[in-house]
């Protein structure tokens, strides 16, 4: 029986984890201990390893179905962690590999629908971090005949992800200026996440949200109304560098709708919660 190993064991982790279930045997792989005050309704064994030190080993990746969470370091426009982590495993070679990355590879796109097919052009640092992780985990595993398929996922959101005790001190763009963003809850990134170690292609790319984009405003609107909390103020786009941080700023800046009719039809997945709406709902 394959056992599944989940670098970067935190919420998407425990969700993909509960959801095996007993399929398979499982393994965690998190920076510190603390993660197991969270591991108890997973029967999941966990290895302490920091992808930002070196050298590790990892032969319990051999022939796993590895699911690839971590990010990658909050700056520079390389991936250290991904390289440590496929260093670490040396002949150990896992069976395939879901990468979660984010659809911010594709850069501003100006409100248009995105497809697979579209070339990534990554602005931010973040973006071309996570592009970065995406060439290298894929040249990595072609040289060695290891399954990849990479996850470009939008906004998650859910229990423990709403930002409602800063919502009301927040600044959005005003609605009709507002740009295009693209949202999955995490209970169903989860379930995609299975769906692809399972049923996709080797080499196969998924765009990954609801398929209902809307704006990052409306999203806060919608969190504030659903939980009784002033509504955040708005600006103009034109004015949006007087109040929002540059990390802010670069999500303004950008605007797509991911287009997910490949991941359905690939994938199989049905969504809990195809629509904002009924995904805060459960929140």
């Amino acid at each position: 029986m394959n056992q599944a190993l989940i670098v970067g064991f935190g919420d998407i982790g425990r969700r993909i984890g509960a959801q095996l279930g007993g399929q398979v045997p499982l393994l965690g792989l998190c920076r510190s201990r603390q993660a197991d005050a969270h591991s108890d309704p997973v029967q999941i064994r966990l290895l302490n390893q920091d992808l930002d030190s070196g050298p590790l080993r990892i032969p319990e990746a051999g022939g796993a179905e590895v699911y690839y969470l971590c990010p990658p370091p909050s700056s520079g426009i390389r991936d250290p962690r991904i390289e440590n982590f496929m260093a670490a495993c040396g002949a150990a070679l896992p069976r395939r590999i879901v990468y979660i990355s984010t659809s911010g590879v594709y850069g501003d796109c100006g409100g248009a629908w995105v497809t697979e097919d579209r070339s990534p052009r990554p602005l931010t640092e973040r973006a071309k971090r996570r592009h970065h992780a995406e060439q290298s985990l894929f040249s990595w595993a072609r040289a060695r005949g290891v399954e990849t398929v990479i996850l470009r996922v939008g906004g998650i959101y859910g229990p423990g992800r709403l930002p409602r005790s800063r919502i009301a001190n927040m600044i959005v763009i005003c609605p009709d200026q507002a740009p295009y963003s693209n949202r999955i809850h995490a209970h169903d990134l989860a379930r995609v996440c299975i769906a692809a170690m399972r049923n996709a292609p080797p080499g196969a790319i998924y765009n990954v949200s609801d398929g209902h984009p809307t704006t990052m405003t409306d999203y806060l609107y919608r969190v504030a109304d659903r939980f009784g909390l002033m509504r955040p103020r708005c600006v103009g786009l034109a004015r949006a560098p007087e109040f929002l941080s540059p990390a802010m700023l670069s999500f303004v800046r950008e605007s797509r709708r991911l287009d997910i009719t490949k991941m359905q039809r690939d994938l199989g997945v049905e969504l809990r919660y195809p629509t904002l709406e009924a995904g805060l709902s459960a929140c």
